[in-house]
């Protein structure tokens, strides 16, 4: 009933037992309980962090606040309160509170000259959203470290682009301390070495039950997923996440995730999902928190009205994207492309070329392939020079992109009259757009294609189109030979849950069993 060291510190070896097993959620009750026995201030308040730092690894945020304002209350040791800063900085990072993040990690890297570095590494995050001049600010403390994630977020937004996977083998494998690389892979244009990490870091959350990070592990993963034309993948990452997160109390990533499914619902011509997606994407500001995906919002939105014929709509949209507080960031750069079609077709060109100067300058500071090629078509719309397009078309790209370029050269030929040579590059798009799900695109290159002369074929639905993200993915771990129970562990469902999707999965997949579930390869 009262203060009980012994007892106290039986608790704390069951919380650090529980922590070993991955039971954050057991860790945080027992290390609390642990602290109300507690016989002083001190060991209370570190106990108290303990408990706050499984809340944080289990998605209880508003405790893992709640537990390490109270630990904070307790002492005064600077050391102990650039631990508190650590922890309770992320926590209010992942619930959108960016400001309150940054303030915490800046003023907590000025109390301990041993957590200093870690701590600026973990600002630069809530810098990124809150833009100018916090994010000038954090780089050039950052600049001044001597540590191999400072050098590469400086490298990656200023200079030219580090090694991924040579900087991610010059830290912990700890999945807390490789997660912001994740999104640093993007804007250094490192997008298939970013898949790679963040997969493998997603399956390590899973089997270690990190609940956490799971959401911000899972958004860079249907990023890569998305970027590279898998956008079936992409839907079913961003689905998982979404639910996740909501779970765990994760505002910033509910936004950032819902606007996401919004640009993949814009790519597939579905207005409706995607106006009602922007809507609950912005929700999280009503709230009080910040809409994390207010600029994945505006790609959205511009996406789709460029893929329904609505140019001179799509150049309002996506131009905002090119100003303060969203220009550095990975969807501003990204959606270059969108914008410089749809000026075109607007018959405004010149609106788009300011930004084009800074996305061909971030093509030939990152030195991907695919992105010059980008770069290529965005000229070969600007000037209606031939040699850009083919110099798109040669230095390749992703399945969705490629495609456009193709596109866009075909509708370039069929206009210069050479209708024979149009039909070969509207063909191969047509394909493209129609695996991929892109509507409004295999609708566009379905009337090019008739034009010159030649009947479009008709697309055949893939075997699993009817199936939901939810279901596709438990139907993959099933095909996978995975029991029900074991799918039900790795994506945090019961085991009832499970077997109810594949009941609904089964049907319409034509299948009875996993073995012909297997043989569809999902």
């Amino acid at each position: 009933a009262g203060p009980d060291e012994q007892v106290a510190a039986a608790l704390e070896r069951t919380a650090e037992q529980a922590r070993e097993r991955s039971g954050y959620g057991a860790a945080l009750a027992a290390f609390e309980r642990a602290a109300e026995l507690s016989a002083d201030a001190a060991a209370r308040a570190r106990r108290l962090l303990l408990a706050a730092d499984s809340g944080l690894q289990s998605g209880h945020l508003d405790d893992a606040v709640r537990l390490a304002e109270r630990a904070a209350g307790l002492v005064t040791d600077p050391t102990f309160h650039a631990r508190v800063a650590w922890v309770e900085g992320h926590a209010w990072f992942w619930q959108g509170g960016h400001q309150t993040a940054y303030d915490l990690m800046t003023a907590g890297a000025k109390l301990d000259p041993k957590r200093r570095d870690a701590l600026l590494v973990a600002a630069f995050h809530p810098a990124w959203y809150l833009g100018e001049p916090y994010l000038g600010d954090c780089l050039d403390q950052l600049a001044a470290l001597d540590h191999p994630v400072a050098r590469y977020q400086v490298a990656a937004v200023r200079g030219r682009p580090l090694s991924l996977a040579g900087t991610a083998a010059q830290i912990s494998t700890e999945p807390r301390d490789r997660v912001q690389l994740c999104g640093l892979g993007f804007v250094a244009g490192q997008d298939a070495e970013t898949y790679e990490l963040a997969a493998g870091l997603v399956a390590r959350c899973r089997a270690e039950g990190i609940v956490g990070l799971l959401p911000t592990l899972l958004f860079f993963l249907a990023e890569a997923e998305f970027f590279h034309g898998r956008h079936r993948d992409a839907a079913v990452s961003l689905d998982e996440a979404v639910r996740v997160a909501r779970d765990a109390g994760q505002p910033l990533w509910v936004s950032q995730l819902l606007a996401v499914q919004a640009v993949l619902a814009a790519v597939a011509g579905d207005e409706a999902r995607c106006q009602e997606l922007v809507a609950s994407a912005l929700d999280g500001a009503a709230a009080g928190a910040e809409a994390g995906g207010r600029a994945w919002t505006l790609w959205a939105l511009g996406l789709l009205d460029l893929g329904q014929g609505r140019p001179e709509a799509a150049v309002g949209r996506l131009a905002a994207l090119q100003e303060n507080p969203y220009a550095h960031q990975v969807c501003a750069y990204r959606s270059v492309p969108d914008l410089v079609e749809a000026a075109v077709r607007a018959g405004v060109p010149e609106q788009a070329e300011a930004a084009y100067a800074r996305f061909a300058a971030w093509a030939e500071r990152v030195a991907q392939p695919w992105a010059q090629s980008l770069a290529y078509r965005c000229r070969a719309l600007l000037s209606g020079d031939e040699q850009d397009h083919l110099l798109a078309l040669k230095v390749g790209g992703r399945p969705f992109e490629q495609a456009r370029t193709e596109l866009l050269y075909g509708e370039w030929l069929r206009r210069a009259r050479r209708k024979a040579e149009a039909r070969g590059r509207l063909h191969r798009a047509l394909h493209t757009f129609d695996q991929l799900g892109a509507t409004p695109w295999a609708a566009r290159a379905r009337t090019e294609l008739e034009a010159t002369g030649l009947r479009a074929p008709q697309p055949a639905a893939p075997a699993a189109a009817d199936l939901t993200p939810q279901e596709l993915q438990i139907a993959r771990l099933a095909a996978q030979g995975l029991s029900n129970r074991d799918i039900a562990a790795q994506l945090f469902l019961s085991p009832k849950t499970v077997a109810y999707h594949l009941y609904k999965a089964y049907p319409k997949l034509g299948v009875t069993s996993r073995t012909e579930l297997a043989a569809l390869g999902l």
